[in-house]
């Protein structure tokens, strides 16, 4: 048995678009992801986040669900243009009222919530405005932040600023793989700049209320390698570390960028104030890693100078990612030795894998529970080795709208029949259960 330490938190996350549907209801504005998943070609099918998993209606049945499991916290994201229509001003109570009552009900049922500020969608007003591009959003985000401390901080007690903000700016901006869809590198630098300008805002709201809680940020973190020691696969694996690993948590922690980002990005990097790392650097109670999977590089052996990605023999889940639970003791050891013995939480980490509905109704996903399994150990082997985690968030709590693909990637230990809404818990959700009972895998 590999035990846990008592207290260790066990929960499951879900973000806001990907499972509340209504997206509009009750005098909600527009987001960013409901104008992009409305927009043809972006998503799956054209699928969108209209109805979802019914959560805005259905709450009560799945903070029930949570309940059954044994969770002992949950981590959900609130929607900020649900809250404030046009992005600032005006608040809408009727929204505000939804995350009053969610709150309410998850600690009637013995759970605590954990608020996620911002998990991408972005009211559709500030975009018009801008959105992570303007600077001013750092104040819209600041206000914004206090709505939600002021009316739901007495009983939430852990917050995070942000969810992945390389992903918002990056695919958000840089790709357009995500809302809002642009395809523009210099404003991408500048969206992540303002990201990180928005936490530190949120963060300082939030010491000034003078609320007992903690306070963090989420990152997503991959284990990267490299497959050969050729000069352009290290110079590719130096600079994915400081893009995609060091790019939010090297401002924080010390207060600079890593200094390959203006190499790479020439004219492009923005001018960035003395005064907004310092902004930037103020101290964190946690922060929350999102971890998948590991990318595998080399050089290209038709392509001298460039990499390609590679494929093992290992599992591959259905969004193609490799099956490697030791990644996660990488980053979280990683983390650890990098910025020091700040408390950590895995806010993230499951798999989409096809589920076997079998005739008695039952949902058979073995490789779900393996996959759980293998990250659970990997954790505890962290926790042995000093690194001070403090609790695990699966995800996910339900099938959802897997953003850009749709429905078609199923991540829950819930199952969610998408046409009846009917839900239906899991092997993997009885097995986590089990593991949440014992406190140990």
């Amino acid at each position: 048995m590999h035990q846990f330490p008592q207290g260790f938190v066990w929960g499951a996350a879900t973000a806001s678009y990907q499972i509340e549907g209504s997206p509009l209801a009750d005098g909600a504005g527009d987001s960013i992801w409901h104008r992009f998943s409305h927009t043809h070609g972006n998503t799956r099918n054209g699928e969108t986040g209209d109805v979802a998993c019914d959560h805005y209606n259905r709450y009560r049945e799945d903070v029930s669900l949570m309940k059954e499991l044994g969770l002992k916290a949950y981590r959900f994201s609130i929607s900020w243009p649900r809250v404030l229509p046009e992005g600032r001003g005006r608040v809408n109570p009727k929204g505000l009222d939804f995350y009053d009552r969610l709150v309410d009900e998850l600690l009637a049922k013995g759970i605590q919530p954990y608020a996620t500020i911002y998990h991408w969608d972005l009211p559709g007003a500030l975009h018009d405005l801008g959105g992570w591009t303007n600077r001013e959003i750092a104040h819209w985000f600041a206000d914004y932040a206090t709505i939600l401390f002021l009316r739901l901080g007495d009983r939430v007690k852990h917050w995070i600023t942000l969810n992945e903000p390389w992903c918002s700016a990056h695919l958000g901006y840089v790709t357009g793989h995500h809302a809002p869809g642009l395809r523009d590198q210099w404003a991408g630098l500048r969206a992540a700049h303002h990201l990180l300008l928005s936490h530190a805002a949120a963060v300082e709201a939030y010491r000034a209320s003078g609320l007992k809680g903690e306070i963090g940020i989420t990152v997503n973190l991959g284990a990267h390698h490299a497959a050969d020691d050729a000069p352009v696969t290290l110079e590719a694996l130096r600079q994915i570390n400081a893009y995609d690993k060091r790019l939010f948590l090297e401002p924080i922690f010390k207060g600079q960028y890593p200094e390959e980002l203006p190499e790479r990005f020439g004219e492009a990097w923005p001018k960035i104030p003395a005064q907004d790392l310092e902004r930037i650097a103020q101290p964190v109670d946690f922060v929350g890693i999102n971890y998948y999977t590991r990318y595998l590089l080399a050089q290209d052996p038709d392509n001298p100078g460039q990499i390609r990605w590679l494929r093992t023999d290992a599992p591959y889940t259905d969004m193609g990612w490799e099956v490697y639970p030791e990644g996660l003791y990488e980053v979280l050891k990683w983390v650890h030795d990098t910025y020091g013995p700040v408390p950590l939480y895995i806010t993230e980490n499951g798999a989409a894998f096809p589920d076997r509905v079998e005739p008695d109704g039952s949902v058979k996903d073995d490789a779900r529970v393996d996959y759980l399994r293998r990250h659970f150990i990997q954790a505890h082997r962290a926790i042995q080795d000093g690194i001070p985690l403090k609790g695990y968030f699966v995800w996910s709590l339900l099938d959802n709208f897997e953003w850009a693909h749709g429905y078609a990637m199923r991540f829950g230990i819930v199952r969610v029949d998408f046409e009846t809404q009917k839900r239906t818990i899991k092997e993997s959700g009885y097995f986590y259960k089990r593991v949440i009972e014992q406190n140990g895998v």
